[in-house]
């Protein structure tokens, strides 16, 4: 059987609007009930990336999860929300700020649901996940559909890394440089915390320097729902103007025979894929590395180079990316960030991380003399 996913158009943020489409989302792919047993622990995994209010786009609204929370209230389920933002340096008050000020703290108040911290983890083949995987019933991943700097879609796969526990995801990024080797290892994520359900914020998506504070805001009012995540980022990688198998998590996930990334061979509910094509999303500055041949990649690899470059004028000076950096070559000379070149990976976690937009993408003179 083909897997099913919905697309549905939402034009706003409106609470009574977001409930009505999430729930048409959800009764296109069979119904609550066919994902979720009534009664049951169910875990919500939000995209909540940093410490920004929902105006600023960057983590998943919070009108799309009261819509998760009252449809699951519904059949009187018990409900945990939790995510390991990028913050994460050991400090359980950095994960109380990014809920305070995402809103998830106000909405677990007002909905009656309780908040968890990934502090716990158990150690899963390669990475050690929350144990709330092992307490809760049911994972419900809620994205926000944005650009990613390293993977190019942070979407239905990309969103479970933030049940890795604690500062374990820069260990990730310092083991797996390559970005195959990443791809490989969300994936291998994927495997082990498959969401019974997903549920995809477009509804204000990302495009540009994403998935942080550099990417730019595109109202593309879209809501997705479905149990595939390779289905539903193959679907996203179409919007975004993109072949699904141009990203790596899904070329590898079919490959595995984890879901399907031929178009053709999933099957769309409510509105067309065609109603939310438009203009190409404007991409991260490092995704143009990969359209290069890889014979002439080979040759010309350590020329062809992308390195973080601090914004001074911008830069508050919050330490976050000097923490965050897996190889910690990012550090302070005379009340300034600085960075060593030398030691530098091009993660690009600081850029993630940066709450004021102070990092940018600084290119060799190769890659810009070849028009990347």
């Amino acid at each position: 059987m083909k897997p099913t996913i919905s697309l549905i158009k939402c034009n706003s943020y409106e609470p009574a609007l977001v409930l009505a489409s999430v729930r048409r989302a959800v009764d296109l792919i069979g119904g609550i009930t066919q994902y979720i047993k009534p009664q049951s622990k169910v875990l919500l995994k939000p995209n909540l990336l940093m410490a920004k209010e929902p105006e600023f786009g960057i983590d998943t609204h919070p009108a799309v999860v009261r819509a998760v929370v009252k449809i699951l209230k519904e059949i009187g389920c018990q409900i945990y929300l939790g995510d390991g933002p990028s913050v994460w340096a050991g400090q359980a008050e950095n994960v109380g700020n990014v809920y305070e000020k995402s809103g998830m703290k106000q909405l677990a108040k007002e909905e009656d649901f309780e908040l968890v911290k990934f502090e716990k983890s158990r150690w899963r083949p390669n990475f050690p996940l929350t144990t709330h995987l092992d307490d809760c019933q049911y994972l419900i991943s809620i994205p926000k559909f944005k650009t990613h700097d390293l993977m190019v879609l942070t979407g239905a796969i990309k969103n479970l890394f933030g049940l890795v526990s604690g500062p374990y995801k820069t260990e990730l990024h310092k083991k797996y440089l390559r970005e195959e080797d990443f791809a490989n290892t969300l994936v291998d994520i994927y495997v082990e915390a498959r969401p019974t359900l997903t549920i995809v914020d477009g509804i204000t998506a990302m495009e540009g320097e994403g998935p942080g504070t550099s990417g730019k805001l595109r109202n593309l009012g879209l809501l997705a729902a479905g149990s595939d995540c390779v289905a539903l980022d193959s679907a996203l990688a179409l919007i975004m103007g993109l072949k699904p198998q141009d990203i790596l998590t899904n070329r590898e996930a079919a490959r595995r025979g984890l879901g399907v990334d031929e178009i053709n061979a999933i099957q769309i509910e409510g509105d067309k894929l065609e109603d939310f094509i438009g203009r190409p999303f404007a991409l991260p500055s490092t995704a143009l590395y990969r359209r290069i041949p890889r014979p002439i990649l080979n040759i010309g690899k350590r020329f062809i180079r992308f390195y973080p470059e601090i914004n001074q004028q911008n830069c508050t000076r919050c330490r976050a990316c000097i923490e965050i950096c897996p190889e910690k070559v990012m550090y302070m000379r005379n009340n300034r960030v600085a960075i060593r070149y030398n030691g530098c990976i091009s993660c690009f976690c600081c850029q993630e991380t940066c709450p004021s937009s102070a990092i940018k993408i600084k290119k060799s003179p190769l890659a810009k003399l070849i028009g990347l």
